[in-house]
């Protein structure tokens, strides 16, 4: 039978089964067919197994269904014709959801596509590696960089510098580090970042390395100009006086006529020697100065770190600073927030930084109408706290902010120099850094980040 309803089909196939068992049920007392019963039985076992059959096409749809998604085949399609509109709406769905999955896939392979085109061609190096040591990934410039054309393991790196894979494997995500790796006669010093990430349930490692030796080279030797320029100025303003004084105590000294020693100096002579050898002295000893300045520049003590209250490294440098500020009439503002707020650094030397940012703005705001100077203590994430000194004195030109951190570089009649750059250097010493912004006249901001 072929109905053009699914219902009607079952329908007619149970009505159909009845039939034959009430006539099997007739049939059953007459001996002489017997045959004709046996084939009864085997034709309503059959019917009953077909039925079961039909009725369970749908799950088997179902089954062919599930089993297309789960092996990524799209290319299954369903179609039954005469079993009624419930099959053809069926069909359909089935359909549309695999061309939906089709469509979805197809754009995910672009996207993937598109990020392995862009991972591969940029100029940074690239490596992506489980925590048990197996690479998943590597781009070109990491082929490159270390001539290698495949890598499987972390391991495999001690070939080319033993300590690079430990480095690899022990740098946390959000950590940055540089690293000198020597490789073929060749410097290679390496700023590498990594962060981290879960796929399909395993854990991976992604690094990116950066050859900056180029960038070091250049930047190292424009420091190195600024400070020969700085120290040649200073010891030029220094020897060019000593040399001139020398000459003309020697021309005091020394008869130009015979080159004799002269016996007959005058009184006056006599004192004009002795004020020349005076100012020599003084400028012998300033050069002096400047040099154990320097030195002290290049002997910072590396930092004990400790646990304290940032407000009462405040209380110590207010008092310390209060004659001063008093004395100029400044508002003078320190603040800690949130109250109780704690520091992990050195804070014999923090407090050596801020007392001298402090001492610079109460310089800075001498000519100002309403001096006011703020110091500021506050969280700018969970893990990082910034110490800023504010002031509203004359600032800082635009041209002077890249020097300001020279050595010796100041805009000052009278002070060293080296105040910022031992501030900077000690930030340095406890993974910080300092920074600045000013806007003359209005505020200049000196800001500490830890």
């Amino acid at each position: 039978m072929n109905f053009r309803n699914f219902r009607l089909n079952v329908v007619g196939r149970i009505l159909l089964i009845v039939a034959l068992v009430v006539l099997l049920l007739l049939m059953v007392n007459n001996n002489e067919l017997v045959f004709v019963s046996v084939f009864l039985v085997a034709l309503i076992i059959f019917l009953i197994f077909s039925l079961v059959r039909y009725v369970e096409k749908t799950n088997r749809k179902l089954s062919v269904f599930l089993d297309s998604i789960r092996h990524s085949d799209f290319s299954t399609s369903f179609s039954d014709k005469g079993l009624g509109k419930s099959f053809d709406k069926l069909n359909a769905a089935f359909n549309e959801v695999i061309a939906e999955f089709h469509k979805t896939r197809a754009a995910k392979e672009e996207h993937f596509n598109y990020l392995q085109t862009v991972v591969q061609h940029v100029s940074n190096a690239i490596i992506v590696y489980k925590k048990d040591g197996s690479v998943n990934m590597i781009n070109n410039a990491f082929k490159r960089m270390f001539r290698v054309s495949n890598l499987r393991f972390i391991y495999e790196l001690e070939e080319i510098d033993k300590n690079f894979s430990e480095i690899l494997q022990r740098i946390k995500a959000g950590e940055s580090e540089l690293v000198k790796v020597f490789y073929d006669n060749e410097l290679l010093q390496l700023s590498i970042r990594a962060t981290e990430f879960r796929m399909q349930g395993d854990d991976f490692v992604l690094v990116s390395l950066q050859n900056i030796h180029t960038e070091l080279e250049a930047k190292e030797m424009d420091s190195w100009q600024k400070l020969i320029r700085v120290l040649t100025h200073e010891i030029m303003n220094s020897i060019t006086p000593i040399v001139s004084l020398s000459s003309t105590v020697k021309g005091l000294l020394i008869d130009e006529e015979n080159g004799q020693i002269n016996r007959d100096i005058d009184e006056e002579d006599v004192d004009s020697a002795w004020s020349a050898l005076n100012t020599i002295e003084r400028r012998s000893q300033g050069l002096l100065n400047f040099v154990q300045v320097y030195r002290n520049l290049t002997r910072i003590p590396k930092p004990s770190f400790r646990h304290f209250d940032i407000s009462e490294l405040f209380k110590n440098i207010e008092q310390l600073l209060l004659p001063k500020v008093q004395d100029r009439a400044i508002n003078c503002v320190y603040r800690v927030v949130p109250p109780g707020l704690k520091l992990t650094a050195d804070p014999d030397l923090i407090e050596q930084v801020l007392i001298n940012l402090v001492i610079n703005s109460i310089h800075a705001v001498q000519e100002a109408e309403k001096p006011k100077i703020e110091v500021l203590a506050t969280t700018e994430s969970v893990n990082h706290i910034s110490i800023s000194v504010t002031d509203n004195g004359h600032g800082i030109k635009p041209d002077n902010l890249e020097q300001i951190f020279v050595p010796f570089f100041t805009s000052k009649k009278e002070g060293s120099g080296i105040g910022l750059s031992l501030a900077r250097e000690i930030m340095r010493l406890h993974k910080g850094n300092i920074t600045v912004k000013s806007k003359p006249t209005v505020a200049t901001r000196f800001t500490l980040h830890f």
